[in-house]
């Protein structure tokens, strides 16, 4: 992914804004809207690496617990079909459904 910067386990999309010719970044999978920028890469990298120590350290002086991008455990709704399918093939390749969603997502994230 190459408009991805991560920095702490946190990961953040970059776009550029051709209207004030910056960088602009935004931290991902967060509900709190965490923005930054950039005129160059150096400049974008360093505002990125602030904005997220910033808020460790403000969750940290609030005595709150900084909001983690993904917990590591995913719901999934899929038609019966397709999970019955799923399941065959874990079961062929002799790994749990679980083991072969998480090779399936790791290949498609790339």
């Amino acid at each position: 992914m190459k408009n991805v910067m991560k920095y702490r386990g946190y990961s953040a999309r970059i776009d550029f804004d051709a209207n004030d010719n910056i960088f602009v970044g935004r931290l991902l999978g967060m509900t709190e809207t965490i923005e930054f920028h950039g005129a160059g890469v150096d400049e974008l990298r360093a505002d990125f690496e602030f904005a997220v120590d910033h808020y460790l350290a403000e969750c940290a002086r609030a005595g709150e617990k900084p909001e983690k991008p993904a917990s590591g455990k995913l719901l999934l709704r899929l038609t019966p079909e397709l999970h019955a399918a799923a399941i065959v093939a874990a079961a062929s390749k002799g790994v749990s459904l679980n083991q072969w969603v998480a090779e399936a997502v790791a290949r498609a994230a790339e």
